[in-house]
């Protein structure tokens, strides 16, 4: 490394600009991994939260927004209950629904319908869990909206109205939408269009011959093998595992595809920026390298010497990158769907400088075609 420190001392003004590129590139992935987690942290995050296996939609049903457009009756609900290896099988109710507050704010939800004993009834961090057929618990995030415990939401058009009884732990959202979950049996008095004006009560309920759901969720152990195939075919369903479910989401693929591609291209220029720039270096120098040649030095110790420059140099700035980049991360709008997690910035700095290196890594090599005799003037 003495050679590459030396080099580095003496070229203060090219390598900085090199660095500097480097830690710009750096900045844009963290900036970019913290937008990916961020949506997809706002699309799918009360599906993550979920102790959800996999879930069952209806034979047939178009997989881009599945949630809303599958249809489960309850006859399929048994036939997975009834397979080996299931855990449990549930119904879930899901729609979109506009509402407005008792203050009159207007507020969008994904209204989920689940059954309050069954698994996925959700944890609460403040309130009560789910129990009364007007008692709803909503997204941590619906409190920026100004919902409180208690508050009362008159969903539009229908003007039935549900209270607030409790809160998810943290943020629980659907397709960028705050969820809001209900009692199944109150979806499906809204979802068949018999829901009065008001609350609904226990009576409506009892009169409501409506047993349909969107969805089956169905939980098995990790280790359990489980013929999901049989299941579909018994059940006449399409069955995804919960991260293949995510896809079902309003515009969660179209989100993330565009996000990743995006990367791909930003780590691509990395690498090229890098190696262009290794690749000047090399040819700027090949008299030394000639020189170094003809004295004796090892193509090999001059190949370990350029990379670790190129190391040096990645490393440091691609740190730098990364504690900007963080930096900027933190002072974000609210608003925005952004979210710092240590494991994508760790994977994004680790491909920026490895990729780098694969770059520099070519370039250097055109070392090893250098003529130790271009030092004795040999090719003139």
């Amino acid at each position: 490394m003495f050679l590459a420190l030396r080099e580095l001392a003496f070229a203060k003004g090219r390598f900085s600009l090199m660095g500097a590129v480097i830690a710009l590139i750096a900045i844009l992935t963290v900036l970019l991994s913290g937008l990916s987690s961020g949506l997809v942290n706002d699309g799918v995050s009360g599906l993550k939260a979920m102790p959800v296996s996999a879930f069952a939609f209806d034979e047939g049903t178009k997989t881009d927004n599945a949630f809303s457009r599958s249809i489960i009756e309850e006859e399929q609900v048994t036939a997975w209950r009834d397979q080996p290896g299931i855990t449990a099988a549930t119904p879930m109710g899901s729609s979109m629904m506009n509402a407005t507050t008792d203050e009159g704010t207007q507020v969008d939800v994904a209204f989920f319908g689940v059954e309050p004993d069954s698994f996925l009834s959700p944890e609460v961090s403040e309130g009560n869990s789910l129990g009364p057929v007007e008692g709803i618990v909503v997204s941590e995030t619906l409190r920026d909206e100004g919902v409180e415990l208690g508050t009362v939401l008159t969903l539009e058009r229908i003007d039935s109205e549900l209270t607030v009884v409790g809160f998810t732990e943290g943020q629980a959202t659907f397709g960028h939408v705050d969820i809001a979950y209900s009692p199944l049996s109150t979806w499906q008095l809204i979802a068949a269009g018999q829901a009065a004006p008001g609350a609904p009560t226990s009576e409506d309920i009892a009169a409501l011959d409506f047993n349909y759901s969107s969805v089956v969720a169905l939980q098995y152990a990790d280790d359990q093998t489980v013929d999901l195939g049989a299941g579909d075919a018994a059940a006449n369903t399409t069955t995804m595992s919960l991260t293949e479910s995510f896809n079902a989401s309003p515009g969660y693929q179209a989100e993330t595809m565009t996000l990743e591609m995006i990367q791909v291209f930003l780590y691509a220029i990395c690498a090229l920026v890098v190696g262009a720039f290794f690749s000047v270096w090399t040819i700027q120098r090949k008299q030394e390298i000639a020189v170094l040649r003809a004295i004796g030095a090892p193509v090999r110790y001059l190949l370990r010497d350029g990379l670790g420059q190129a190391a040096l140099l990645l490393v440091i700035f691609t740190a730098v990158g990364i504690g900007l980049g963080v930096g900027m991360g933190t002072a974000m709008p609210d608003g925005m769907p952004f979210a710092l997690e240590a494991g994508p910035i760790a994977a994004a700095a680790t491909l920026t400088i490895v990729l780098g290196l694969v770059g520099a890594a070519v370039s250097i090599l055109r070392i090893t075609r250098v003529d130790p005799l271009t030092a004795l003037g040999g090719n003139r």
